[in-house]
């Protein structure tokens, strides 16, 4: 029986086409979901206009995670599709359900407009987002993979893993200059709409270079053989090797992927902006400079992985993630913002409280109300970035010290709503006065950050999340047979960068918001990196050059 082996040479125009068009179909469904991330302050604003400004920031980044929820279901839907009727039909599908839902949302109404209903749409469309993205990549990067020769599917594949910074690249440059020509009044109130409305542009070019595409090699051949898999979820999680290989995939790789890569370019956003006080406008410039350095990492690790391997060059990216997470962090901090460190240090905060009374400040529903003065007091503190520490009170009252400078905040339970407004609003303005008084400033000054340093150890957490993701997409489909291959590696793909990485943002920020540590969200991310480590270090067989037809 002839094998794919045995076939003519491809010619090069081929394999670039099938790069260019997996990748540039990627990238645009990359640039619809990462709008919303680099938009969540502004997503804040106007549809969640109802909560106060910390549970408005926290309800959005929970609504960031919503999209990532329902990938895995995605992957489920679009796997098994992409098994029994082709790679080709399957990623079309997600591209254009993708861009449409993205359009979509640039439509939406504004809570101001039509009160709840404009957070159950956003929802709906966000849940669209994020079923079609879990068929994307695991399509994308098989297709690649499928095309390309044995001793070179690291360096293609790391395409398909640049097309995340490509996307990424375009939803910032696109948000940063419709900021900049429309001014921040205007962008917040309507021009926020602009880059989601353009995407229909990108839906566009998308489906025409996608549908000018072959279907996989792989696929066709043993769709012509009759051997494609009537049942693939069945094959791919009741067969105990298949299993077995997805349960690797998951923790050896996707639970630090989901980690690494989602700190580095998305965590570190809500860190320098609400943490430490970047400005926005440099914060979008930080990650401009950090998505463009990444774009040819990721290739260079693929082709690195095609020459060492894959194993040893995704645990590196894990162990110097390990390595930056708490004194890389500490770094930073110390670069963007050193009056605020240095006034943290001289004059620590602390809430003098009954802890009886404190909640945990964390709310991704919007309904909690936070109305006792320890929740008052302490949401204030987390919404402008301030580490505190808790200390019970004498007499059970509650105030804010900073050195010697201390406020009393008052209790708003019982009271109406407008009145608690009012409560927060006047607690808010009496700690601002005495973190003033104490020296914290209320946003980090430009002339006063150490750039070098700072976009040194970001670049650092770079070269960490590319060192992983970039030998990611040969590495796992590597692991699973063509029959069942789209169903088996989409899963542990989606629920790891899904679940672990989407819930990254909002889970860090509510471990900070709970400890009042601005550094205490780094577990989360130590945690499920060190997990993937182990794993990959005691069970990950190395992968590199193996035939697809031997998988």
């Amino acid at each position: 029986m002839a094998t794919l082996a045995d076939t003519p040479q491809r010619k090069p125009w081929s394999m670039a086409r099938v790069v260019t068009a997996s990748s540039a179909g990627t990238a645009f469904e990359w640039y619809d979901f990462f709008i919303f991330g680099s938009l969540t302050p502004v997503i804040a604003k106007v549809f969640l206009a109802g909560l106060d400004p910390t549970s408005a920031l926290v309800a959005a980044l929970a609504l960031f995670a919503v999209g990532f929820a329902f990938r895995p279901l995605g992957a489920i839907i679009f796997g098994a599709m992409g098994d029994r009727v082709g790679r080709k039909a399957t990623f079309l599908t997600t591209v254009s359900l993708m861009g449409g839902a993205t359009f979509a949302i640039g439509l939406l109404p504004t809570y101001e407009q039509v009160g709840l209903l404009a957070p159950v749409l956003l929802i709906f469309l966000r849940i669209c987002q994020g079923t079609a993205l879990g068929g994307e990549y695991g399509g994308a990067a098989i297709y690649v993979a499928e095309h390309a020769p044995n001793d070179r599917r690291g360096a293609a594949t790391g395409w398909i893993q640049s097309s995340a910074s490509f996307g990424l690249l375009a939803a910032l440059l696109i948000i940063f200059a419709t900021r900049s020509w429309l001014g921040e009044e205007a962008f917040g109130f309507w021009g926020w709409r602009i880059p989601f409305l353009m995407s229909v542009v990108l839906l566009a070019i998308s489906v025409w270079m996608r549908v000018k595409l072959a279907e996989s090699p792989h696929f066709a051949k043993i769709k012509e053989e009759g051997e494609t898999s009537k049942t693939p979820l069945r094959e791919a999680f009741a067969r105990k090797e298949s299993l077995k290989n997805v349960a690797i995939a998951f923790f050896g790789i996707m639970c630090a992927q989901g980690a690494v890569w989602y700190f580095a370019f998305f965590y570190m956003q809500v860190f320098l902006e609400k943490s430490l006080g970047v400005p926005g406008a440099t914060k979008d410039m930080l990650l401009i400079v950090m998505t463009v350095v990444s774009a040819p990492l990721y290739v260079f690790f693929g082709w690195l992985s095609d020459r060492i391997g894959r194993k040893p060059v995704m645990l590196a990216g894990m162990l110097l993630a390990l390595a930056l997470y708490f004194p890389g962090s500490h770094l930073i901090a110390q670069a963007a913002n050193p009056d605020r460190v240095a006034a943290r240090e001289a004059m620590p905060v602390i809430v003098e409280t009954d802890p009886a009374t404190c909640s945990a400040q964390f709310d991704p529903t919007g309904t909690a109300k936070f109305v006792t003065a320890c929740d008052i007091a302490k949401s204030a503190l987390i919404g402008r970035g301030v580490s505190y520490k808790t200390r019970a009170s004498a007499d059970g009252m509650t105030s804010v010290h900073a050195g010697p400078n201390k406020t009393l905040i008052a209790d708003g339970e019982g009271l109406p709503g407008a009145d608690l407004k009012a409560l927060k609003a006047k607690s808010a303005t009496d700690i601002d006065a005495v973190l003033a008084a104490a020296h914290y400033p209320t946003s980090a000054d430009p002339a006063k950050m150490n750039m070098p340093l700072l976009i040194a150890v970001l670049l650092l957490f770079v070269v960490a999340a590319t060192a992983l993701y970039g030998p990611q997409a040969a590495a796992l489909v590597e692991m699973f047979p063509t029959r069942i291959r789209y169903t088996a590696m989409s899963l542990p793909y989606h629920v790891g960068t899904g679940w672990v990485g989407g819930f990254l943002p909002v889970t860090s920020f509510a471990i900070v918001a709970l400890t009042g540590d601005i550094f205490a969200g780094l577990w989360y991310s130590v945690a499920f990196t060190a997990l993937s480590a182990v794993v990959m270090i005691f069970f990950f067989k190395e992968t590199r050059g193996k035939p697809l037809e031997e998988c």
